[in-house]
């Protein structure tokens, strides 16, 4: 076990001195992880809001298609978005593979499923007379939709950090797309497995340490703006 607590002093080291490596890995998984949060909630934002708040043909069917999505592997998404990127493919012309935006573009993919489907479940939650209610205060439709998503902001805060916490510890997307290119495209899971095969214990020790730290942050900020709203 010796070599264990080691590896954590050198990771401390790491840390504290600021090595290039080990921060490259780090903002490049912040960079790419923001990108893909950010597009996540444009997108899944509405369309959860959508399938929780109306009733409409077929909504049964495609929140199980979403829910279902929510199990999608990682290497099938890499699989699919590294068939439409490659050069030989109908997206080739783009440039993205093996670059910061093609990660996000897939781990976008990958996590869209998830804001979808707690926002929607977190929209369909309220109460049943919350419509009726607004509705007789006064506010036209535009209104209460727009209350009923405030009145469910937890529910999507918590979706967010859901997202971004599977995007930033996703491994197998960021490893097929970006190709782990080394001060580049290097994420800090791909960082882990690769220096960990390597018997590299003290900077994957590192990585793990900040991939943690990074966890905590995400859910104290989901902490206090629950205190704030």
């Amino acid at each position: 076990m010796g070599y264990i607590a080691e590896g954590v002093v050198t990771a401390l080291k790491l840390l504290v001195r600021g090595d290039p490596e080990t921060y490259s890995a780090v903002f490049t998984t912040l960079r790419a992880s923001s990108i893909s949060i950010l597009a996540s909630l444009v997108i899944g934002i509405p369309l959860g809001f959508l399938l929780g708040y109306y009733n409409f043909p077929g909504k049964r069917q495609i929140r199980a298609l979403v829910d279902t999505l929510l199990a999608l592997p990682t290497v099938v998404v890499g699989l699919v978005v590294y068939a439409l990127i490659t050069r030989r493919g109908p997206l080739g012309g783009l440039g993205l593979l093996f670059t910061i935006p093609g990660i996000s573009v897939a781990q976008t993919i990958l996590i869209l499923p998830i804001v979808i489907s707690l926002t929607a479940t977190a929209i369909s939650n309220l109460d049943i007379r919350f419509k009726r209610t607004v509705m007789t205060l006064g506010a036209d439709r535009r209104r209460t939709a727009i209350t009923a998503l405030y009145e469910s902001r937890y529910g999507v805060l918590a979706a967010a950090v859901a997202a971004y916490g599977r995007a930033i510890g996703e491994v197998g997307v960021s490893m097929m797309i970006g190709g782990n290119i080394k001060w580049h495209t290097r994420t800090i899971t791909t960082a882990i497995a690769l220096e960990t095969g390597k018997g590299q214990f003290a900077m994957g020790i590192a990585l793990g340490l900040i991939l943690l730290l990074l966890a905590f942050i995400i859910n104290w900020i989901l902490q206090i703006m629950k205190r704030k709203t």
